[in-house]
């Protein structure tokens, strides 16, 4: 790695460190037992989130993995299943937790080029009350998804065609708030199509850890003590709320000038010959690249002191720890690969 210039992380936007404000709210937190109920800090961030969302109530939990995992289990019981995206996080990036921990089968759908699943295959996915099939309860969407956004309209056909049916739903909100921004509305507007909700605090918001679930006061109780037998109590959690109530407050309205790094990103790296870049809708900019420089594109950029991921495709995500001469010094880098 390039000694002198500071590394430009594209891996995630989980890589985010605590601004000095977000810290001294750590600092400044009243705490109490959140096993207890009685941490102060916990209990605002939760009355403050589920008022967000439109819910009537929160549970913090440590991971969004934990908090939807918590979702499915109580909307959920053994030999039950949901149904979600061949690429959905809580199917492919959650180490089959739902059905190890859970016993609830996922029934996987392949998306459609938006991000979505066919209402036509969500409907043929729903099973009939037979004791053959495993019983159809839920309906887990996820938005953003690979950062693209779920349309309005087709969260309120999906919700509207699953209810119809009979089935529940949980929306994997992990940056619901890029989904809000990006759309232009009230994040409480997109969550008012799921029964449950969980949303992550540590990515695009950048606090250090946490996530929520939202959804109604009776399914929160029942999370709570899903929450309990996943060693997900956490005792003087507060100083980790204070993070979240701050990003709440300060993090949300910024997070389209991570939309709008994740552009400059993508412009700046069109047109190389055997690039291909998809256009980004928030912060996720998705690139393939064809030829022999794809296998020793990675480690010249971490040599230039620019991270990415490749695992499927390359992957770079723009966060609060990225600037507009960090975007561009990883243009540099990438093209200077190629023109060698």
């Amino acid at each position: 790695m390039v000694t002198g210039v500071k590394t430009v992380d594209l891996r995630s936007d989980t890589v985010t460190q605590p601004t000095p404000a977000m810290r001294e709210a750590m600092m400044r937190a009243p705490l109490g037992d959140d096993v207890f109920g009685d941490d102060p800090t916990v209990n605002a961030l939760q009355e403050r989130i589920a008022a967000m969302l439109g819910k009537e109530a929160a549970l913090f939990v440590p991971t969004g993995t934990q908090g939807n995992l918590i979702a499915t289990m109580t909307h959920c019981q053994r030999g039950d299943e949901y149904i979600v995206g061949q690429f959905a996080h809580t199917y492919r990036w959650e180490g089959g937790g739902a059905a190890v921990l859970g016993s609830v089968q996922p029934q996987p759908l392949e998306h459609q080029g938006d991000g979505s699943l066919a209402l036509k295959d969500i409907e043929a996915a729903i099973k009939p009350d037979d004791a053959h099939f495993a019983r159809s309860r839920l309906l887990c969407l996820e938005n953003t998804i690979g950062g693209k956004v779920l349309p309005m309209v087709y969260m309120a056909q999906a919700a509207e065609l699953v209810r119809r049916r009979g089935l529940a739903t949980h929306l994997d909100g992990a940056r619901l708030f890029n989904a809000s921004v990006k759309l232009g509305v009230p994040a409480r507007d997109i969550a008012k199509h799921f029964d449950s909700v969980s949303v992550c605090f540590s990515k695009g918001l950048g606090a250090p850890v946490g996530s929520a679930l939202v959804g109604p006061r009776d399914f929160i109780k029942q999370a709570h003590r899903a929450r309990k037998m996943l060693g997900g109590g956490m005792r003087q959690a507060g100083v980790l709320a204070a993070a979240a109530l701050h990003a709440l407050e300060h993090h949300i309205d910024r997070l389209a000038d991570d939309h709008a790094l994740a552009q400059r990103l993508a412009d700046g790296l069109q047109g190389i010959t055997g690039v291909t870049v998809e256009p980004p809708q928030t912060n996720m900019v998705f690139v393939d690249v064809a030829g022999e420089k794809a296998q020793t594109l990675l480690p010249h950029l971490k040599s230039c002191g620019v991270l990415a991921t490749g695992l499927y495709r390359l992957r770079f995500v723009t966060h609060l720890d990225v600037d507009a001469a960090g975007i561009d010094h990883a243009i540099r880098s990438f093209r200077d690969h190629f023109n060698a």
